[in-house]
């Protein structure tokens, strides 16, 4: 992405307080590290291969372990 602004008549814009946009700023640096931790995973994988079947989880295993972390996020609700 760019650091210049959107282009566009700039008093249409509205801009948001410091907070939300301190908020957005830490968000945006959280997708980064994601995108760049998945860039590094597809560059071994160009790089090196496919990793043995043995060395993987199956993806019922990471789903359910997913289900779990939310499970435990969110109340049950009686």
């Amino acid at each position: 992405m760019s650091d210049q602004p959107a282009p566009g008549d700039a008093a249409v814009r509205q801009r948001l307080d410091a907070e939300t946009a301190d908020a957005l700023r830490a968000l945006a640096a959280q997708a980064r590290t994601r995108a760049d931790q998945f860039a590094a995973v597809l560059e071994d994988i160009a790089a090196n291969g496919l990793p043995a079947v043995e060395d993987c989880t199956p993806w019922e295993e990471l789903r359910e372990a997913h289900r779990a972390r939310l499970a435990a996020q969110r109340p049950a609700v009686a």
